[in-house]
């Protein structure tokens, strides 16, 4: 594993940005599998390697995960997560309008502690995580099934000490727009920011 970890770091530094996984991006499990994966890469023969590895970009100190491409699980460098702080504490029009009710109660506890949402509210933190408008961990807990931790910005950047740099919501975008274009053209994929779901 360790010569995996090692390319797909050497890879996220290069590029920013790396999805978990993706047929035309730069991904985690196309840098473990030698080529692009279709379908579920846990159906892949490597699946074992890649899981190793995204677990152990997770814990990483200089790896970010969110949803920010294609509402895809996405690890962004250290030198990235400013902006994407920046824009997660925005709470623009196209973060908050048209956010179910049950997402704006969530948001609202989460805005006072973490939370680790029941599984009925599912959804309503999934919306929240596309939107960037949390910091959302995924995890195991002690019984052994899958779970999901929130967090406001606020609380993450204090939780981990992050001294994140002053940067305007608009100029974050634009930081992010133009390196997610720049992929695309190299790589000639379609990879889309949640503020531009439809592109």
């Amino acid at each position: 594993m360790a010569g995996d970890l090692e390319r797909v770091l050497s890879q996220l530094k290069k590029h920013g940005l790396l999805l978990q996984t993706d047929a035309c991006l730069p991904s985690v499990c196309a840098l473990v599998a030698g080529a692009p994966v279709r379908g579920s890469w846990w159906a892949h023969p490597r699946s074992h390697e890649m899981f190793r590895v995204n677990c152990a970009l997770a814990d990483h100190q200089d790896v970010l995960i969110v949803r920010l491409i294609s509402g895809k699980v996405t690890y962004v460098e250290r030198g990235l997560w400013s902006p994407v702080v920046a824009i997660g504490r925005a709470r623009e029009a196209w973060q908050i309008k048209g956010l179910a009710r049950a997402s704006r109660e969530l948001l609202k506890d989460t805005d006072r502690a973490p939370v680790e949402p029941a599984r009925r509210l599912s959804k309503a933190a999934s919306e929240l995580e596309r939107s960037l408008l949390v910091y959302s961990e995924q995890f195991h807990t002690a019984a052994g099934s899958h779970a999901r931790r929130l967090e406001a910005w606020d609380h993450w950047l204090q939780r981990t000490g992050f001294a994140a740099t002053k940067v305007s919501p608009d100029l974050a975008r634009d930081t992010l727009e133009q390196l997610v274009e720049s992929l695309n053209h190299q790589f000639n994929a379609r990879g889309r920011l949640p503020w531009h779901p439809s592109l």
